[in-house]
């Protein structure tokens, strides 16, 4: 059933439940373009994410593409296959969204996180501090805490000289334990601008008695004005105690009295459980992916808080759902929450005591994926034509030899070779829905990959389908000079992001500065 554009912007005026989704692959929504409240879900991957994006299957589902395509049509199809009975596709898609006169936004194909760390700076002033700035200081020999805003794993990629990694609400958690005295500058960084001013205001926010700035551009800033980046480093901050907890449990009080943040007993819970099918509920643990594994409440979703905050979308897809975070006492949740307020994304609470006399559940847990193929054929033999269906990022760094990268939501019957087809993905899953898939369309024989190989090749890619499952980045270019052009219009296209929300009459954002709209 079709929606046109102006009952789509209708729809999106009201506070009742809804999710969109935008089906084109990563690339192709960066470049052209995405409504702002629009959450990716490519059509290649949909059955692998849409259980844990949109868990409450009555949920109003409206799909989007490019409107030149069958994409939308094809995911449409498929949903209402998977249990979602009210799905509904935008008529002409993005261009009609366009035509309409509504905003189309470009750059990324999640605008809205990046978006939202520009209008943070923009409304609350957040200070910031330029890489020769910080220089200087160093020279100066000021007191000086370098806190990194992004996850481990980032931060051993590439540093800077001399940070700790202390990404999302830990930031506020654990800095008491990193910053010893209140007349250190503490300066917070990322790879670009969102983290570094999500960071910094946070700690503005918890009430940290240093001076706060973000550095401006972060690592890509780093490099541009010529500096090298340290590797392999890591570091990080412990876990807080004594003293430092103590000024985490302040912290989390004074968030919940400035963005106004909900507390819930586990007995709301079991009844916002008990409602799931008339209100969708999402129960999100904040805390880091080691300690859910170690032990989490039953029915609660890994979601690490540097993910939530401004990735929220990544977890929740539908606007104006229940929203419950989770952790061990209520510090980070109560931080994530605020951010959650900010964005205006849907109803959010903190769980109170929350693991308190819980018998918990160890382990991490992946998402459900929907209607699994059964009874495809496997093969440990790689006799054929091989199909690779892992991410491009991946494909390029190796494959099995002969293999052919494509998309799934693109193959046909048009490819390449003859005999039989041999599907590869990282876990097989993909495979076997892109073998089922196939199975409609051609007399070759399809199988899918069993097993791990042990014999691989780099280069020699051959690309069936452009790469466009991923956003062009610098930091994938292996040429330097490609490389800071491609930081350059990354930072100026940030910069941008204020102006471009303020020709958009979706944005969804709600200020708490004191003294400013």
């Amino acid at each position: 059933m079709p929606i046109n554009a102006v009952e789509l912007h209708k729809v999106i005026e009201k506070a009742d439940e809804y999710a969109l989704v935008d089906v084109r692959e990563a690339r192709v929504t960066a470049e052209q373009g995405s409504i702002l409240l629009g959450v990716p879900i490519p059509l290649s991957i949909l059955e692998l994410r849409v259980d844990a994006l949109i868990p409450r299957r009555g949920t109003p589902v409206i799909v989007y593409d490019g409107g030149d395509e069958d994409l939308a049509a094809r995911a449409a199809a498929r949903l209402e296959t998977l249990g979602y009975p009210d799905v509904q596709v935008l008529d002409g898609g993005l261009e009609a969204w366009a035509a309409a006169g509504y905003k189309v936004q470009t750059g990324g194909d999640h605008v809205i996180g990046q978006a939202f760390g520009e209008w943070i700076e923009e409304i609350y002033q957040t200070p910031h501090l330029s890489v020769p700035d910080y220089l200087e200081k160093i020279a100066n020999g000021e007191d000086i805490v370098l806190l990194d805003s992004r996850p481990i794993g980032e931060f051993e990629n590439h540093s800077l000289p001399g940070g700790t990694s202390i990404p999302g609400a830990e930031l506020v958690y654990r800095a008491a334990e990193v910053v010893k005295s209140p007349d250190s500058l503490v300066v917070v960084n990322c790879a670009g601008r969102t983290r570094s001013i999500l960071g910094a205001q946070l700690l503005i926010n918890a009430g940290l008695p240093n001076r706060v700035v973000s550095l401006e551009g972060g690592t890509q800033s780093w490099v541009l004005e010529g500096h090298e980046l340290d590797h392999g480093k890591h570091e990080v901050a412990p876990l807080p105690t004594g003293a430092a907890l103590d000024a985490a449990q302040a912290a989390a009080d004074r968030f919940r009295a400035k963005f106004g943040i909900k507390k819930v007993d586990k007995d709301t819970l079991r009844r916002f459980r008990d409602e799931k099918d008339e209100r969708s509920l999402y129960v999100l643990d904040v805390r880091t992916p080691e300690e859910y594994a170690a032990g989490h409440l039953p029915g609660t979703t890994s979601a690490p808080s540097w993910d939530v905050a401004p990735w929220v979308f990544r977890y929740i897809a539908t606007h104006h759902a229940r929203i419950v975070l989770v952790d061990n006492d209520e510090v980070r949740a109560t931080v994530a929450a605020s951010w959650i307020e900010q964005f205006g994304w849907g109803e959010v609470f903190v769980l109170a005591n929350p693991l308190d006399g819980e018998d918990l559940e160890t382990g991490p847990v992946p998402p459900t994926a929907l209607d699994v193929p059964s009874g495809i054929a496997t093969t440990t033999e790689t006799d054929g034509t091989i199909i690779d269906l892992r991410p491009s990022t991946q494909y390029r760094k190796s494959h099995l030899p002969g293999a052919v990268f494509a998309i799934r939501a693109r193959l046909g019957a048009d490819l390449p070779g003859t005999g039989p087809i041999v599907l590869v993905s990282e876990d097989g899953l993909l495979a076997r829905y892109a073998a089922r898939d196939l199975a409609a369309l051609t007399d070759r024989p399809v199988k899918v990959l069993d097993g791990t190989p042990t014999e691989f090749e780099t280069g020699n890619d051959t690309w069936l389908h452009e790469p466009d499952d991923v956003v062009a980045s610098g930091w994938r270019e292996t040429d330097p000079e490609l490389r800071k052009a491609g930081f350059r219009r990354y930072l100026s296209w940030e910069l941008g992001l204020v102006e471009e929300l303020n020709a958009d009459n979706t944005t969804p954002f709600r200020s708490f500065a004191e003294d400013r709209p």
